[in-house]
């Protein structure tokens, strides 16, 4: 049996502390209330014991013995009734610690008569009080002590009670909780360009406090990186001008190794400048507005436009779908993917499939060399170049994947690459998929 562990989430061990503490509670007091009603019901039977048995036997008493069966009916009570006979056999009750029952019978009448107890073999208690009348005839107290102190329908009203408190404790968790919630949604979603959704700033003090301060850290984040992003695009767009400056210097001279070296030194130099300012500006969502795009014309476009250049680019996309996003930034990320891709394979295919509800996944598929497992995640970083995997000498300067990344955050959506089984790399772009088109998808199955 595997032992129980203590719940992981928030809500789970919140949901059980206030449950437990709540029951318990409320099976203590209706358990302290269940002891007090059976005193109560305990007190009040022995005492109309006690004084039924002082009237009925005086009553037996008074009466001939040949109208004493006549009466015994009216006698006859829940608990107990009276035989005028010996009664039945059975088990000599211990008188040293007898039921309370029995020391009321002694109390009551054992001053004037003889009595003498046994019990029965039952499915609940049952005892006999055995006593002979003033004119010798046999009396038995037939006892069957049963003390009902509930009500039927108080476990319909304590049933009541724990759904009600199951109910509350559910309306105070989910109460505590939808603010960590709604936070923990805004850090996944967090876009450093300051494009991410604000937290509702009202509420209780201590969630309206919250959701500033992760507002304002939200702003204060976007500023920084804004700032950056101005400095290295600045930096590159001003290098240009001299770099050009330096190549038409370069063209004077004459003809040698070292003014080949020099200008492939240059080209190199603009060809980084141009894919700084390039990320720079992949970095800034505000350039384009979103715009709702059929994914099967968008990409048969890009496809046709590579084998209209001689380039093997193929599409296996067996459903239509739609998505809302910016279709120029869409399109420049993946061609960088599909460059990519096509730099270290002669062919290059674009599947797309729906890993999830709510979202649709675009796969740039080859059959290069891949990338070590260890490094997948370092390639998506700026200016991160691999030495041994990919060839330098196809010109990249390590910044084409980490622009991809970027324009899917800019595009809510995510950037993953993996290894294909049998050689290959696989960089899979989820978007998510407007709401419409996610019903759309469910009727049709």
């Amino acid at each position: 049996m595997k032992a129980l562990r203590w719940p992981r989430t928030l809500a789970s061990q919140l949901s059980l502390i206030f449950l437990l503490s709540l029951v318990s509670a409320h099976g203590l007091s209706f358990g302290l209330q269940f002891y007090e009603r059976y005193q109560s019901a305990k007190t009040l039977m022995l005492g109309n014991l006690e004084q039924d048995l002082t009237t009925t036997v005086a009553v037996l008493e008074r009466l001939p013995a040949d109208e004493r069966k006549a009466w015994l009916p009216r006698f006859v009570h829940p608990n107990y009734r009276y035989q005028l006979d010996e009664g039945q056999p059975g088990t000599p009750l211990d008188m040293a610690s007898p039921p309370e029952f029995v020391r009321s019978m002694e109390a009551t009448l054992g001053r004037e008569y003889n009595l003498h107890y046994t019990q029965l073999v039952d499915f609940r208690p049952h005892y006999q009080a055995h006593l002979r009348l003033h004119d010798g005839s046999p009396l038995t107290i037939d006892v069957r002590p049963k003390i009902s102190p509930l009500s039927p329908w108080l476990p319909v009203v304590l049933a009541g009670q724990l759904l009600l408190l199951l109910g509350c404790t559910w309306l105070a968790v989910r109460t505590a909780i939808r603010p960590l919630t709604h936070l923990s949604k805004a850090v996944d979603t967090l876009d450093p360009n300051g494009g991410g959704a604000r937290l509702d700033e009202s509420g209780p003090v201590e969630v309206a406090y919250a959701a500033v301060a992760f507002n304002t850290l939200q702003t204060r984040i976007a500023a920084h990186v804004k700032e950056r992003m101005q400095l290295l695009a600045a930096i590159s767009h001003d290098l240009q001008t001299p770099i050009t400056r330096m190549k038409l210097r370069a063209e004077l001279m004459d003809d040698s190794v070292e003014k080949d070296k020099l200008w492939s030194d240059l080209s190199e130099m603009q060809h980084l400048v141009q894919e700084g300012v390039a990320y720079a500006r992949s970095m800034d969502s505000s350039t384009e507005t979103s715009r709702r795009i059929d994914v099967r014309a968008f990409l048969q476009s890009l496809v046709f436009d590579y084998l209209d250049t001689g380039k093997q680019v193929s599409l296996d996309m067996p459903r239509d779908a739609v998505l809302d996003a910016r279709p120029h930034a869409l399109r420049r990320l993946l061609v960088n993917l599909v460059d990519n891709a096509l730099k270290y394979a002669s062919d290059v295919e674009i599947a797309v499939h729906r890993p999830a509800a709510g979202s649709l996944a675009i796969a740039i598929l080859d059959r290069g060399p891949g990338i070590p497992e260890a490094l997948l995640a370092d390639v998506l970083k700026p200016f991160y170049r691999l030495e041994s995997s990919r060839n330098r000498d196809t010109g990249g300067t390590g910044l084409g994947l980490a622009i991809s990344q970027q324009l899917a955050l800019s595009l809510q959506g995510s950037l993953v690459l993996y290894n294909r089984e049998g050689g290959g790399l696989c960089a899979q772009l989820t978007l998510p998929v407007p709401i419409a088109e996610q019903v759309k998808a469910l009727a049709n199955g």
